[in-house]
Parts: structure tokens; sequence; C-alpha cells
């Protein structure tokens, strides 16, 4: 391929408005531009014009045009559109495509040479695959539009008046709209009684009638303007189509995208990356060569670099879930890994002073006590309560799920609670006795939902929860749903702005005022309140209270007061005259490092520098910095302290590049990741104080885990799925979080796969030039023009139900042209075959640091189906090709069990065929210099993250996991201290 590789200063950029990328107009950033010239298309479709003469093609998120014979491919579309799906209007002179402009996809029109662009749909749903009747009078579309059911419909719209008509209205996923040659019905996907099926429905009558149906997946049809049917058809491992009931594309992986025809039987469409021909006079299938050129971007910026060593004091802004008590006096808080209980203009102090885990505090109605979750009881997290006055403590459950976010009901009587039972915060409502400790669950497992809040009668329950607008698309909106305290009523949801979303279910309410009159909630980034009825009804639209950045809302008892979050504050307002008031939280820690010298005899080195073992060896540790590592000699340790770890080769600590740390664990995970050899992990989604918690209280050693270096949000854009996913509602929203990020010093961040792309390039340019901090997507492009600094995931989720970085696991030439910085792959089902190779792994003793139905992943991990684990082959060839062409490649996974970090570089080197020194790096050397973290590798000046190993990792890639030590930070851990929850960081030192 061609690639001219320039540098420049913003001027004479290829892709347009891309050059505007600004966040500092006093700056001048500099970028090094890569012009890439392709001729495969990864998730690409194509659509011919009726007379055959010209195609039209969504490359990368922009339509293109070019002759039907093959050539140069035009870009008529904005960079920024993500614009799919293009179809011809019966005159040639129009396309009409879906694009994500302002956080929805709707449909627009243009002309073949980019002019007149108009959009023809819009409001807060999504709209998707237009395509014209064949008079040209009206478009068939699929869209979540709201009708009796959350469920993707297919509509028409009048081209002349713009008149919107639902032609189903059903719970069932219908997609893929086709008109029939006679223009009367429309014919799409739906799949209904576990049978994917076409199916058809008249656009007068509404009746419908099935065309056909199977077990397996049917696709993407397409009826010709003579009435013959082309459709995809899974065979277990490939899409194949068919055209008049006949296999027509061999061996190829067809695209999930219907083909095009023209006037006289000729059909186009997209496999294995290129554009096909075919004709149904004809049995050949003739390849289109195109090529079209893109951009790739390289910013250099001054990086944010944090220091391990330094003896200056911090100040704590990891301050997690704040409760103002009832007379309005006191905050209980946790920070540094502590719960702490501060009269407001006071010092705070330090209630609990361990290093376990504590979380979520919150009063009794009568103030005398707290309520909190912790794993001090050496197990996993449970309720406790706290006598104010005398501090005595007594433990109040003892289930196998971990409760969190608990709330004290107004009775005084029960405390409500989530009962995480799965990862991220998947949690059912529960509610427990105060004076029994007897639980009764009010709800199934929920996705996800936010913290309860009490009716002012102690008869109800509201927490957020989303409300999806399908089943084939995730997200969705935060809204209210009210529970009966004692399940004897069905659950009703409120929406005080219907399709608004309250920001987050992290943090963001609703809280109920403790007279029951008003709900207090973060919409749009800011502090609302609106009043309710006793039942959680919305009486009013919410009102703000604030113009700053609020999170974690908490009333005071006089119903008027509320203390709320604001970046690195505390302040409180009074709801009635609006006036506000800072709280100061004076808490400072020192970044902990031992003082003295360790010297610590190893039979081997593997430095992740050189691919092989140094024997016998003295590393020097100096504080928490490696001074030396120098042939053994007695002499070396003489008057300091020493450790013999003669049977062990050192190799460094692992980093872990995508994980998302979760209360849920307790300290249990942190203790885990130690001892399967994780001494860093970047946090890439998490609540925003939550993470900062686990941050610092790493820093402070405080926790026995590693280090952490986090991200906040998952920056969304009006919808959402996550917990720790947030519903940025517009750009005023967006400029509140990127300073709220500036001020809790976010280490990365992370746009997630809402955000629109204009706004991506707004999130790149502050990170990079206010904050000094690398950026994250799961997007390909235009993010790898416009400066992402890292791609997340060779698969995962995407806006559009299918992701521009491969299909069915394979990156074609514009992906793995683009992929050319960092990527972290996160191989998901690699640990299914690592199993199968180290069946051993299933009955490890460090599982049991992890809940139950967390074990269950390793000890009975997830059975993939045909299709993907074909996929995984691809997706290994994938990351082969990526290596080799020297993009970065550092090894996360997404998941918070640390033993999938060691799968995932297994299957780098037992299904990629990386080295083992290849894969080694990726998980050491490679990710630290990512991270900007001087660690990584074995050397004098590095900080002492070290793993003892009982075995080469060289010789066994599978070794990494027969760990006898761990050093994180200068501090020696055994596996069996590590195990034993009541053993502190600095046992050793």
């Amino acid at each position: 391929m061609k690639q001219i590789i320039s540098k420049v200063v913003l001027a004479g950029l290829f892709l347009g408005n891309i050059n505007s990328v600004v966040a500092n107009e006093t700056s001048k950033p500099v970028f090094t531009y890569k012009n890439i010239t392709v001729d495969q298309g990864t998730a690409m479709s194509v659509a011919v014009s009726p007379d055959g003469e010209w195609l039209a093609i969504d490359l990368q998120g922009s339509l293109w045009v070019l002759p039907s014979k093959g050539g140069k491919a035009t870009k008529i579309t904005d960079v920024f559109d993500d614009a799919h799906q293009p179809t011809w209007s019966p005159d040639g002179k129009t396309l009409v495509y879906f694009a994500f402009i302002d956080g929805g996809y709707d449909i627009w029109s243009i002309a073949p040479d980019g002019s007149n662009r108009q959009q023809l749909t819009w409001g807060p749903f999504d709209d998707r695959e237009p395509v014209f009747s064949p008079d040209g009078s009206k478009l068939a579309f699929s869209s979540d539009r709201k009708g009796s059911y959350a469920s993707y419909d297919i509509w028409t719209l009048d081209i002349a008046t713009g008149d919107l008509t639902a032609i189903t209205d059903d719970e069932y996923e219908n997609r893929m709209p086709t008109w029939t040659a006679n223009g009367k019905e429309v014919t799409y996907t739906s799949m209904r009684d576990n049978q994917y099926g076409l199916w058809s429905t008249d656009i007068t009558s509404k009746s419908e009638r099935i065309i056909l149906s199977d077990e397996t997946i049917i696709s993407q049809p397409s009826w010709s303007p003579s009435g013959v049917l082309a459709y995809g058809r899974s065979d277990g491992e490939k899409l194949q189509l068919l055209v008049d009931g006949k296999i027509i594309s061999g061996e190829d992986d067809v695209f999930p995208f219907q083909a095009s025809w023209t006037d006289n039987g000729q059909f186009y469409y997209v496999a294995e990356g290129e554009i096909k021909h075919g004709a149904l006079k004809s049995k050949t299938i003739d390849t289109i060569p195109f090529s079209a050129q893109l951009v790739s971007a390289k910013e250099d910026y001054e990086r944010t670099v944090r220091d391990f060593s330094t003896v200056e004091k911090k100040e704590a802004v990891g301050i997690m879930r704040p409760s103002l008590s009832p007379d309005g006096k006191q905050v209980a808080f946790v920070a540094l890994g502590n719960l702490y209980l501060m009269t407001i203009g006071q010092e705070p102090k330090n209630l609990t002073q361990n290093h376990y885990m504590q979380a979520d505090p919150a009063w009794s109605p009568d103030g005398k006590f707290l309520v909190y979750s912790s794993d001090q009881g050496g197990d996993m997290m449970q309720l406790w309560i706290r006598e104010v006055a005398t501090g005595k403590e007594r433990q109040l459950t003892n289930i196998t799920t971990q409760p969190l976010e608990a709330v004290w009901s107004p009775d005084g009587k029960r405390i409500a609670y989530l009962n995480v039972d799965g990862m991220w915060g998947v949690a059912g409502l529960a509610v427990v006795n105060v004076d029994s400790g007897e639980v009764t669950e009010l709800t199934p497992t929920l996705k996800q939902p936010g913290r309860p809040t009490w009716s002012a009668d102690s008869q109800r329950i509201a927490i957020a929860g989303t409300l999806s607008f399908s089943h084939s698309f995730r997200e969705g909106t935060n809204q209210v749903y009210v529970v009966a305290a004692d399940g004897s009523q069905e659950a009703q949801w409120y929406s005080p702005v219907p399709n608004l979303s309250i920001d987050t279910r992290g943090g963001a309410g609703p809280v109920w005022s403790p007279d029951g009159k008003s709900m207090a909630a973060i919409y749009g980034g800011t502090l609302h309140v609106w009043p309710v009825s006793l039942k959680g009804e919305p009486l009013g639209p919410p009102r703000s209270i604030t113009n700053e950045i609020a999170h974690s809302p908490s009333w005071g008892g006089d119903s008027e007061t509320l203390l709320f979050q604001s970046e690195d504050k505390l302040k409180t307002v009074n709801i009635r005259s609006g006036q506000i008031q800072d709280v100061t939280t004076p808490l400072l820690y020192n970044v902990d490092m031992p003082k003295e010298r360790l010297v610590v005899h190893v039979g081997g080195v593997f430095d992740g520098v050189t691919d092989q073992i140094q024997e016998d060896k003295d590393i020097i540790i100096d504080g928490n910095i490696i001074t030396e590592i120098i042939p053994h000699d007695p002499i070396n340790h003489k008057n300091v302290k020493f450790f013999d770890a003669s049977d062990s080769i050192a190799m460094p600590g692992m980093i872990e590049s995508h994980v998302h740390p979760q209360k849920d664990l307790g300290q249990s995970a942190h203790r885990a990741w130690l001892a399967y050899g994780v001494t860093t992990v970047r946090d890439l989604g998490n609540q925003p104080y939550h993470g900062v918690e686990d941050r610092e209280a790493s820093e402070a050693g405080v926790r026995v885990g590693p280090r952490v270096f986090t991200t906040g949000h998952l920056m969304e854009w009006q919808r959402v799925y996550y917990k720790m996913g947030i519903a940025i509602a517009g750009p005023a929203h967006l400029e509140k979080e990127l300073a709220r990020a500036k001020a809790l010093k976010y280490d990365h961040l992370k746009s997630y796969v809402r955000l629109p792309d204009a706004q991506q390039k707004k999130v790149v340019g502050f990170a990079h030039h206010d904050m000094g901090v690398p950026v994250s997507s799961h997007e390909v492009y235009p993010s790898s023009a416009i400066g992402v600094d890292n791609i997340e995931h060779l698969g995962a989720t995407s806006r559009r139900g299918y992701s521009l970085k491969h299909i069915h696991g394979h990156a074609f030439d514009d992906a793995t042209q683009l992929i050319d910085k960092v990527i972290t792959p996160t191989i998901f089902g690699a640990i299914n075959g690592y199993l199968v190779r180290n069946p051993e792994l299933v009955n490890d003793p460090r599982l049991s640091l992890y809940p139950s139905w967390a074990q269950d992943g390793i000890k009975h991990p997830r059975e993939f189906p045909a299709e993907y684990q074909a996929s995984l082959k691809k997706m290994a060839t994938t990351l082969k090709a990526l290596f080799d062409k020297g993009t970065t490649v550092t090894a996360g996974t997404d998941l918070v069990m640390a033993l999938n970090l060691h799968a995932e570089i297994d299957f780098y080197v037992s299904e990629a065929g990386l080295t083992p020194f290849q894969a080694l790096r990726s998980a050491t050397a490679v990710p630290a210099k990512t991270l900007g973290l001087n660690a990584g590798t074995l050397e004098a000046g590095k900080l002492a993250d070290i793993v003892f190993l009982k075995a080469s990792p060289l010789d066994n890639i599978a070794n990494t996991t027969k760990i006898n030590m761990t050093m994180i930070n200068g501090h020696l851990l055994s596996q069996s201290q590590l195990l034993d929850k009541q053993v502190p960081i600095d046992v050793f030192n």
C-alpha cells in the first residue's frame, strides 16, 4: 500500500475539517500524519445505481462513490458523520443513508456528487437501514421509535409530506427492510419463537406473512426489480449469500449487508473486504477493484507522569459516597480505603483504620448509626452497622452475594441494598431487617441498578434503572424505577423528562427527600429537583438547582439541604434559596514506600529487555526502587535485610491494560491481582470517585493491591448502558465532565461507543493539551485521524451493531492500516482454550479470593457458538498481522478475574504465533511505556514491581501463573500472605 508520511502543523491536512483539532487556542500541536491508500473495506456495504454505472460504498463511516467497473473512490460525506448503508433512489439522483451526528442515528439524503445534503428524520430515536420504494415516493427504514413495545419496527417516510407511518408494531426486532418489486409490501428480518426468518407486511392492510425461516441466522434480504430474492444465511462459520435460493458466494465470508440490484438483474455485495459483482444470467462472480485514501495521525504532546517516589503530601480527592447526617452537621464518607466521619468545619476522623475495603456509608434516620459495606469480617463485602457515639460495630449480613449501596428506611426498621451477584454491578434489590438480619429479595437480578432511596412512609424504594429502546441495542436512558418495599405490587417506571437520561446510575440519583415531596438527581451534569407524589410519580418537571457539575447528592433531614460533590470539592445547596456553601475535607496522605534496603537472591532474572534468563543474581532494592542487579555474592547482603529466593525466576510485574475494578469484590480482587502477578492495572471505566479512591488507597499503601491508573466514566451521549458510563446530554455537559476529569487528575479518558465523532475530537484535544493524558476508544475511524492514542478491543460492542475494526474476527486492509498506534485486543474466550491446556488452574487456591459467582466464570467458562470460535481464529490472524507491521500491542482482558490476563498472553503465543518473549513484553515493558510508568522491566532505576516464578516463562508461557511471591512497590508478599485477607501490605517490611 502506498503510504505518504509527512509532518505538518495543522495546515494542508487531507481530511478537511479534522484539522480543527485544537483544545487550547494558544497551543500549536504538532501531528505526524500518514496518508493511507486502501483497497479493502471492513464492515463495508455497497449500493449500485439503477442504471448500473455507479457504486456507493460506506468505508469507515463516510460515503464514497466510484464507477461500477472500479477505480478510485471519492468521499462525499463528512468524516465525522458515521454514515452507513447507502441506497439509491430509482432515478439515480439521490442516495439515502443513516448517520450518527448528534447522539442518534437519523436518515439523511445526499446527491451523488456530495451536494444537497438533507436530514430526513430526527428526534431521540435511532433510525437505520433506509431503502427507497420502487416508485421513489417512500422510504422504508427500521427504527426504535416508541410504539407499543420497546423494539425495532419497520416504518415508512413519505418523501413529499414527511409523514411517518409504523408498518409493524410488535415485540420482535424487525430490521433490514426491502421493498417487494410491486411496492406493496416490505420484507424484513425478524426472530420469532427461536427461529430466524424473513417476514413481509402489506403497507396498506398491515397484514403480514412469513417468507422463510430457519434455525440458523437469516439476514439482509433484498428483492430485485424482477422479484428475485437475495438474502444471507450462516453456515455456522461464515455468512453465505443466496440468490433465488442458491448459494452464489462460494467459500467467501459475506458481509451482513443487503445485496444491491440494477434494473437489468445485476447485483453487487461485499465479501472478504472486496466488492463483488454478479448477474442473474451468469454464474460468474467478479471482484470490483477500488482504492480510497484515509489518514492516520499521531500527536506529540507533553505527558503527565505519576511520581511514585515523592515525599510531598498529596490531597485526597477520591471522596466516595459522602452522606449528610440528618441534622446537617456531619458528613460520612469513604476515602483512602477507610470510613471517615467529619463534623463540618473540622478535621475528618478515620473510623475504621484498617486495610480492608469500605464503601457506601448511610445514616440511620435518628443520626445515631451508620451502615456501610466492608470486607473487614475477613470474607467478602457485607453490611456493617456502627454506633456513632461509641464506635461499637456489628456485622448485619452474612450472605454469599455482595451487599452494596445500603440505605436506611425512614422508620429505622429496614435497610435496602443492592444484592450484587454478577460482574460490573449486576444486582437485585433487597432489604434486611435491622434487628433480625432477615433478608427479603424484592427483585430478580437487574442491569446494574443505581443506589436505592426510600419513600417517606417506608413503603416504596426507588432506584435508577435503564429503560431500553429495544433488544437490538442495549443502551437506553436512566429513569426512575419504583418498587414496593414488601414486594406486593408491580414495579413502576417514571420518566421525569421523557427520553432524557439521568446522567448515570453510579451516583446521580434519584434521591427521595425525607419528607417524601421531592426527588433530586443529576441531569446534564447539574443538580435538579422535582416534586413527586408519595408513590414517586413526578408532579412537575425537574428544575436546576446548581450550574456546576454535581455528583452523589445526599439530603439533610430538613428536606431543603442537599450535599453534593462538584469536581474535587464537597458543597451544600439550599433548594429554596439556591445558596451554596463549600464543605472542606482537609485530607492528606503520603505516597507509601519502604524505607530500607532489601537484597533478594534469585535463581534467575527475566528482565523484560532481552530474550534470556540471567542466572544467579542479587536484586538490590532501596525503598521502592531497584538500584542494582548484580551477580550473587553473600557480601551483597551483609548487614542488610535479605531474602533468599534462589528457587525463583524474577520477572517484571505484569500490567493489566484493560480492566474495570469494582467495589463489588472488595479488597479480594486487588489481592488476587497481586497473587496472580499483576502489579499495575489500567482502569478503563469506573464511577469517577470510586476509581480515584482505588488509586489513592493503593498509593497510600492502605489497600493491598496493584498500582491503579484510572479513567472515570465511560463517556456516552444521551443514551447509556453501563453503570460506570455517563449519558452526556450535550456539549455544555461535556465541558463539565472534562473539567471534572482534570480536577480529579484522571490518568486516561475513555470515549465510549455513543459519543459522536466530533465530540470525541474535543475530548482528544482536552486530554492531550489540558491534562497531558491519552484517550482510548472502541472506534477505529476517524479516531485514528484525530489522534486517539489507544484502540480498545479487536471485537467488542459498537453503536452500529457491527464493528469497523473487523467482520467475524477478520480485519481487512483499511482496519489493519488504521490500527497503527496502540491496541489492547481483549480476546474474549481465550480462557477456554487456556484451561483446556492447563486444567489444574480450575482448582487453584487463588480463586478463593473471589465470590462463588465470579469463580464460576473460571470453573464453568461460557461455551461459545461455532461462529464465535471461528472468529477467534481470524482474530489470532489479525493480531499477528498487526503485531508484525509494528502496531503496539498491550495485553488486557476487560475482566476482573486476574487469571484471564495469563490466558490472554497465552492466546498470543498458542493461537496468534507470537513468541513467549513478545507476549510477555505485551504485559510488562510495552504497557509500562504507554502508561509512562517507570516499571515493566527489571533494571536499575525502575520501580520494584517484581514477580517471583517457580519456572521460566520463556520456556512455557503458562509458567507465569506459577508464582512464589509478588513484590509491589518494594513490598514483598508471599502467596499465603496474599490469600490471608488479614495481612496488610507492609507485613514483610
